[in-house]
């Protein structure tokens, strides 16, 4: 059985929260001092780019919706098979840059889709 698009972009949603609170009052030397921090927010990238992934291969006129897709897909992959060279300075820019608008292009579509 198919899951539905929605669950996909829940996921996208609670990991981006969730990452936004294991930094929540850290800055960049905090982030890099903290490893468990880390492996929280590498995680959630994990799972972010696996969600995005299957959502392009079931619907994938709803996947492009999302801003840079293919870089969270390919982040996804580095943090997973590159994980011995994963610079802790471009994981903790992504977390400041890139996961706001990620969260308000989700959240936005989940609004459009309805959440129920």
């Amino acid at each position: 059985m198919q899951r539905d698009p929605r669950a996909f972009l829940w996921d996208v949603r609670e990991s981006a929260v969730q990452i936004q609170t294991f930094v929540n009052g850290m800055d960049a030397p905090a982030y890099a001092a903290n490893a468990m921090a880390q492996a929280a927010v590498e995680r959630k990238f994990e799972i972010i780019g696996e969600a995005l992934n299957q959502l392009a291969k079931l619907d994938a006129a709803l996947a492009a919706r999302i801003s840079d897709l293919p870089k969270i897909v390919a982040f996804r992959n580095q943090l997973i098979h590159g994980y011995a060279s994963v610079n802790v300075s471009t994981v903790w820019n992504v977390v400041q840059v890139s996961v706001p608008p990620l969260l308000a292009q989700t959240m936005a579509l989940l609004d459009e889709l309805g959440t129920a």
